[in-house]
């Protein structure tokens, strides 16, 4: 009797603490995003920033619900290959790769996660999607094509009668190589001559930039990783010789360039962030999410440089700008 008893005891305890943990809520788990850079530049941080932000506003807390794996290239696609494998191993809920270089090297490798690309010039000549309107991949995300005719256009409103521009790139970026060609057709188109040069590494910059003293009337330079990464050696060119510098992407006018049209990267990073958590919270596919472009620009005027190269601005175009100086 008292052997049944103790059955019938262990019986209920057992039943007791299945129904506990049945009825017990389970515990949130915590998202894993794995983040890939190809280099630690404004632009490219803006849109890390950005993504970041907009999924703590929606109540993803790092360190409670969600935690971040960052990772830099430093420029090498050797280590975006190697990050790129850890990734792969690794059990991530989503991907969020920064740049063409880095975009190329986890689409290369991981198709079982999904991936968002940001800073990226044209993910279909990268390779990276079938199409814009319909990726057809784990792959989707924004693209940073910036408004090169309306660069162009400022740049002769601000340099009125200038014959040529100095366009510096590295020829091994795929979204380098788009924008000169696009670069190339505009400035055919407004009677410009253009002037190429290309480099390999970032300590090639000042060596390219200085190959422009008395051949150009202003540097262009496109939204390239390399020269981005190395923009001082630019800027130090361009001030001791009076060229003014129209940069592709908006962070570089505080840096000394003269003036743009262009992507506020934070944005397109909270945009970005935007589509992941239509993944991740409504399941939508990244096969069939069009990549996203920035609707809105903006116009930044460096003041400094504008004054130091003795431009006046006119009303017209102040009216419209935001006025920024050195930082």
């Amino acid at each position: 009797m008292q052997k049944k008893g103790l059955l019938w005891g262990a019986v209920l305890l057992v039943l007791v603490v299945g129904v506990f943990f049945f009825l017990r809520k389970p515990a949130a788990e915590t998202l894993k995003i794995g983040i890939i850079q190809i280099v630690e530049h404004p632009a490219l941080d803006a849109a890390r920033e950005g993504f970041i932000d907009q999924f703590t506003e929606h109540g993803y807390i790092e360190g409670e619900k969600i935690t971040y794996q960052i990772q830099v290239a430093q420029g090498d696609m050797a280590t975006a290959n190697t990050i790129a494998q850890k990734f792969k191993n690794e059990r991530l809920d989503l991907i969020l790769a920064i740049a063409t270089p880095t975009a190329q090297a986890v689409a290369n490798l991981i198709k079982d996660k999904p991936i968002l690309i940001t800073a990226v010039t044209d993910p279909v000549a990268a390779g990276l999607v079938e199409s814009a309107e319909r990726p057809g991949s784990n792959v989707t995300g924004t693209n940073d094509l910036q408004p090169l005719a309306e660069q162009f256009a400022l740049a002769q409103q601000l340099v009125p009668g200038a014959k040529r521009v100095g366009i510096i790139y590295n020829a091994g970026e795929a979204n380098s190589v788009t924008q000169v060609q696009m670069a190339k057709a505009i400035a055919d188109q407004l009677g410009l001559e253009v002037v190429e040069a290309t480099v390999d590494t970032s300590a090639g910059v000042l060596q390219a930039a200085q190959s422009f003293i008395g051949r150009v009337d202003f540097i262009y330079v496109p939204t390239d990783n390399t020269v981005v990464s190395a923009f001082s050696s630019v800027v130090k060119v361009a001030e001791e010789n009076g060229i003014p510098v129209f940069p592709g992407e908006e962070n570089l006018v505080p840096q000394g360039a003269l003036a743009t049209v262009g992507v506020n990267y934070y944005r397109l990073g909270r945009q970005t962030a935007e589509m992941a958590l239509r993944i991740l919270e409504e399941g939508a596919k990244p096969e069939t999410m069009p990549i996203e472009s920035q609707k809105e620009t903006e116009l930044v005027i460096n003041a400094d440089v504008a004054q130091a190269l003795g431009i006046n601005l006119p009303t017209a175009i102040r009216a419209k700008a935001t006025i920024v100086r050195n930082r």
